[in-house]
C-alpha cells in the first residue's frame, strides 16, 4: 500500500478523543510512508487527520467539489488538492488514488463512502482492504447491526471479515498490509451460469 483513503466526519462539535484519534491515525500514515488520500476539509476529524500527517512529514491529497472548496471548509497546506465537479466524480477520483480505505468515526458522509467502498469490494469493483478506526469504540454499535445482518442472512460472513477492525491506527494498519482479496467471497455473491 502507497496511498490510503480516510472517510471521517468533519464536525468540530465532537469529543476531543475523536480528533485525537484523527490526528494520530494521520501521524501513523506519515510514519508508515503512506499518502492521505481524503476530502480536502479543514475542520473536525478531516482536519485533524490531515494535519497529523503534514506535521509528521508525510503527503496529503484533498479531493474536494467546488461548493465544498471554500476558505471555510478546504484546508489550504496540502501536497495537493484536486476539485471534481461533483461527488460522483469525487468518490471516484478517491477510490482510483487509494490503495485501502479507513472509516474513522463520522456521520452520514462518512458511513455512505464506508459501505459503497464495501459493496464495491464485495461485488468485485476493487480488491483493496477496508478498516475501521473504532475510536472511544464507535463503531461497537455498527458492528453489532452487520454481525446481527449476518446472523439473519442478509450478509455472507466473509463479507463481514474482510472488514478490519482496531481502535489503534498501527494495528489497523498491520492488518490491512496482510490482505489477501477473497475472490471466491465475489464469486459467492455474483453467481455465475
Amino acid at each position: 500500500m502507497k496511498s490510503i483513503c480516510i472517510f471521517c466526519g468533519s464536525s468540530d462539535a465532537v469529543h476531543s478523543d475523536y480528533t485525537s484519534a484523527a490526528r494520530t491515525m494521520g501521524i501513523a500514515l506519515a510514519e508508515r510512508g503512506l499518502r492521505l488520500i481524503y476530502g480536502g476539509g479543514k475542520t473536525g476529524l478531516m482536519g485533524a487527520v490531515a494535519n497529523g500527517v503534514l506535521e509528521a512529514g508525510g503527503e496529503v491529497t484533498g479531493v474536494i467539489i467546488p461548493s465544498m472548496n471554500t476558505k471555510a471548509l478546504a484546508h489550504d497546506g496540502l501536497t495537493l488538492m484536486e476539485v471534481p465537479p461533483n461527488m460522483h466524480a469525487r468518490k471516484a477520483r478517491m477510490y482510483e488514488l487509494a490503495d485501502g480505505f479507513i472509516a474513522l468515526p463520522g456521520g452520514f458522509g462518512t458511513m455512505d463512502e464506508l459501505f459503497e467502498t464495501i459493496t464495491w469490494g464485495q461485488i468485485g469493483n476493487h480488491a483493496k482492504p477496508i478498516g475501521l478506526l473504532s475510536a472511544k469504540d464507535y463503531y461497537i454499535p455498527l458492528l453489532a447491526a452487520m454481525d446481527h445482518a449476518v446472523k439473519e442472512g442478509f450478509v455472507f460472513k466473509e463479507h463481514r471479515d474482510s472488514l478490519f477492525v482496531d481502535s489503534e491506527p498501527n494495528k489497523l494498519l498491520d492488518a490491512m498490509a496482510g490482505y489477501i482479496h477473497s475472490h471466491d467471497a465475489v464469486k459467492r455473491w455474483m453467481k455465475e451460469e
